[in-house]
């Protein structure tokens, strides 16, 4: 049946390699349902609560994708956005919780539409190359902060803005330890890496007295306190649009990347370098990112971690739903996921950051008008605590230096009218 249903042998694979696959998977992006209610619950929401929508939504995400796009690829809530949902919207624009998830949703909504009538394609095509690279090195260093400031390596300064922490405190010496753990693992290749070093680093806390233990494994918590939650009526709020397009901006960016990247090292590519059925792959994002937040999450969407169990021989869909059916699993261990502390869960953050500021290497450093709203990109959105701000002022200063420069017929209708809505945003406030 799963054979017939998964077409493995067409695929050259077999039900033990795509289980095997599938854990590979989960291993290599588990850290989420450690590192995302410790964010959103700095938004003010319920940790277990979030703990439940957190694994509930990456299993949903991971399942229909195994099931109706027959790709190893798995989803869950996306970093980057979940630090945007509490850092930008509810702490950073005084937005609650309520109405970001009203955000995500309609976000998801919006995607789902683009999806269906085929606009994706040519959103995607109509942003430059060098402005996505920016943007996804920016969210890396975005993210870089809040893990520095979290780990208590950074700390805020009346004079300088930021300045060196107590570098002598125990939860800053451990965070530093669980940063080398992750990146040593991974230079050796070893599956669950982050996993490996959140939970090293919370049990030396636990064994020093500096976090509580709550025990390991329990019945689920209650999803009540945020489940369908959202505030729709106030996410339409007209200042509420900057933050829905940014939402659906960096989800439809960050899960085109990722489709193509998983992919293109599966195989799956065509002979044109296209990706079949990514119609349905584009279906299951943009649902789960609305199925998500009434759950009770931020953004959901395609996890390049499903890279490792592509590495390890995942094929098919059946590798999706051995991680879903592993997150399902996961609700069980609530109070492990509680007992982790904060310093445990930056070191991921930081190192995920590292991941993601690659993209830098892959512009055009001969090319000024390029590099140069990338990199503007890239820094303010760390400078000025939020995503929409860099994306916003990247686009000014790529429209801006293309005209000047003389270049403007090299950029699409689409850029001008983007740094032109940015620049109407910033004057009306």
């Amino acid at each position: 049946m799963l054979d017939k249903y998964f077409q493995l042998e067409a695929h050259g694979t077999t039900v033990k390699r795509e289980v095997l696959a599938g854990i590979t998977t989960f291993l290599t992006m588990a850290y989420i349902i450690f590192v995302n209610p410790s964010i959103l619950q700095l938004a003010g929401m319920d940790f277990g609560a979030v703990f439940m929508a957190t694994c509930l939504a990456a299993a949903f995400g991971s399942a229909f994708m195994g099931l109706y796009a027959n790709y190893p690829i798995a989803l869950a809530p996306g970093m980057g956005l979940n630090a945007y949902f509490t850092f930008g919207v509810v702490k950073g624009m005084g937005y609650t919780w309520e109405v970001a998830l009203g955000a995500v949703f309609i976000s998801g909504l919006l995607f789902l539409l683009i999806s269906v009538v085929k606009l994706r394609e040519l959103l995607v095509n109509a942003i430059p190359m060098s402005m996505k690279l920016g943007i996804a090195a920016g969210i890396g260093l975005f993210l870089a902060i809040i893990a520095l400031k979290n780990a208590g390596i950074v700390a805020d300064h009346p004079a300088t803005l930021v300045t060196m922490g107590n570098v002598k405190s125990m939860p800053v010496l451990l965070a530093a330890v669980g940063f080398a753990l992750i990146a040593a693992l991974s230079a050796r290749k070893i599956p669950g890496a982050i996993v490996i070093s959140i939970l090293a680093v919370t049990a030396i806390a636990v064994a020093l007295g500096i976090a509580d233990f709550k025990g390991i494994a329990s019945a689920p918590p209650s999803m009540a306190p945020v489940f369908l939650k959202m505030d729709l009526k106030g996410a339409l709020d007209v200042g509420l649009w900057t933050i829905i397009f940014v939402f659906l901006f960096v989800d439809l960016f960050d899960n085109t990347g990722t489709l193509i990247g998983v992919a293109h090292r599966g195989g799956f590519l065509d002979k044109n370098g296209k990706l079949p059925r990514i119609g349905k792959a584009l279906i299951v994002d943009s649902t789960s990112a609305s199925v998500g937040a009434a759950l009770g999450t931020s953004t959901t969407t395609s996890y390049i971690e499903s890279a490792a169990g592509v590495d390890a021989g995942g094929r098919t869909g059946l590798t999706a739903v051995v991680v879903a059916l592993c997150f399902v699993g996961a609700v069980f261990f609530a109070p492990l996921a509680g007992t982790v502390p904060g310093f445990a869960t930056a070191p991921a953050l930081l190192y995920v950051a590292c991941l993601m500021a690659r993209s830098l290497k892959d512009l055009d450093w001969e090319d000024t008008t390029e590099f140069v709203p990338a990199i503007v990109t890239a820094i303010t959105m760390p400078l000025t605590f939020s995503i929409a701000h860099g994306i916003g002022l990247g686009f000014i200063c790529y429209a801006a230096i293309k005209v000047l420069a003389g270049r403007a017929k090299e950029m699409s209708i689409a850029v001008p009218i983007i740094a032109a809505l940015f620049v109407a945003k910033l004057l009306v406030g």
